[in-house]
């Protein structure tokens, strides 16, 4: 497969779970991705869900990388990442800061090896300051950003969502940051240091709570399903047991919902004409939309919110996005042959495109499968003594 990435070499360094995916999406467009793994194996091989000992997540965040072991902490480990470096385009790596220095691998020796190299490093609070050496993972981003603050029932403690929502942002982040550096690199020929720190990028999904703070000192609250811009604004539960959510971002949608339920009348009070004095009202025009929604299968509900030009849709699991017939249109979800668990369902890539469209290569592989292969592509044939000395499995 070719891509329009093809030609781009990536050297894949980082755990959990940033750096990896950033890479993993660098590859479903045909970047060339070389996972390197400690000996002892990523961690996210045995994290989360298993099959038959065999990590499920892994087969995704692995997926479209040779992978190969080695220890970099060992100065053979070193020169051998050296020699892979002299013709990579991209590292991506998560240590803390000091630890490629302290390995005679840091930026100013890399790119001694390498002028054109882009070096993105990605630590939970980036490479300066007086957290800079702290461990960093996605969750002390939620906390940090202020996500946690604004989520949750008003009256229920501060909650953190249950996947790895900043570490996602992140790996999204750096994907785009990679290619602007690379993107400079075609004027000037040299690469650069993409410093990416993951409390960061969350920051700005969250839109404007920092400048209202700054300029009108409001701190935003928690509000559960509710929004202080929009009402109604909620999931409500169908006659069948079922749920479904709605947004009325629109002022006419907004109006059409209400035509819908029975309750015209609220279109004409003064307050309804903007969504944040709607929101002020949210307990009765969620009597109004829930009430209604409570009458009728899930079904009937999304049947009428469309007909009637409403936004709807269906509270989801797993096994509904699989059955859904516009994932399956989209071709959201992809069925890879796997070598040790046979066909296996998931996440395509995240955008079509018309000429030069993505695709997967390859699920996530075993441990040092294409260790061998891709050392000999350097002429590295001392695999024995390596494996000896541990710098390889």
């Amino acid at each position: 497969m070719t891509g329009a990435l093809s030609g781009i070499r990536v050297l894949d360094t980082a755990t959990l779970f940033a750096g990896p995916l950033a890479a993993t999406m660098l590859a479903d467009f045909g970047a060339e991705v070389i996972k390197i793994e400690h000996p002892d194996g990523d961690p996210v091989r045995s994290h989360g869900a298993q099959r038959d000992g065999v990590g499920l997540w892994w087969k995704m965040l692995g997926r479209g990388k040779e992978a190969i072991t080695l220890y970099l902490g060992s100065p053979e480990g070193q020169e051998v990442f050296r020699r892979l470096v002299a013709d990579a385009d991209v590292v991506i790596e998560n240590f803390r800061p000091g630890t490629l220095e302290r390995w005679g691998l840091g930026y100013d020796e890399l790119r001694e090896i390498n002028p054109g190299l882009v070096l993105a490093r990605v630590t939970g609070f980036g490479q300066v300051g007086p957290y800079a050496k702290r461990p960093g993972f996605g969750t002390l981003a939620e906390a940090m950003s202020g996500f946690a603050a604004i989520t949750g029932e008003p009256d229920g403690p501060p909650t953190l969502p249950p996947f790895g929502l900043a570490d996602g942002i992140a790996a999204l982040t750096t994907a785009f940051a990679v290619l602007t550096a690379l993107r400079a690199r075609e004027r000037t020929g040299e690469g650069q240091v993409v410093d990416l720190a993951i409390i960061e990028p969350i920051l700005t999904l969250l839109g404007p709570q920092l400048i209202a703070y700054d300029q009108l000192g409001e701190l935003q609250e928690r509000t559960g399903n509710r929004s202080a811009n929009n009402a109604p604004r909620n999931t409500y539960r169908t006659r069948d047991g079922r749920w479904v959510a709605i947004s009325t971002s629109a002022q006419s949608i907004a109006e059409r919902v209400m035509r819908l339920v029975g309750r015209p009348e609220l279109i004409d009070e003064p307050w309804f004409a903007s969504g944040r004095e709607r929101a002020q009202h949210a307990d009765e025009l969620d009597e109004a939309v829930g009430s209604w929604i409570a009458q009728r299968d899930r079904d009937e509900v999304i049947k009428a919110f469309e007909e009637a030009q409403a936004a709807v849709a269906p509270i989801y699991n797993a096994a509904d996005i699989l059955a859904d017939p516009q994932f399956q249109a989209l071709g959201t979800i992809a069925t890879l042959d796997d070598d040790e668990l046979g066909p296996v369902k998931m996440q395509n890539v995240l955008f079509r495109l018309s000429r030069t469209p993505g695709g997967i290569r390859s699920t996530g592989a075993p441990l040092g499968a294409h260790t061998e292969q891709v050392l000999a592509r350097y002429g590295i044939t001392d695999l024995d003594s390596l494996r000896e000395k541990g710098v390889i499995r």
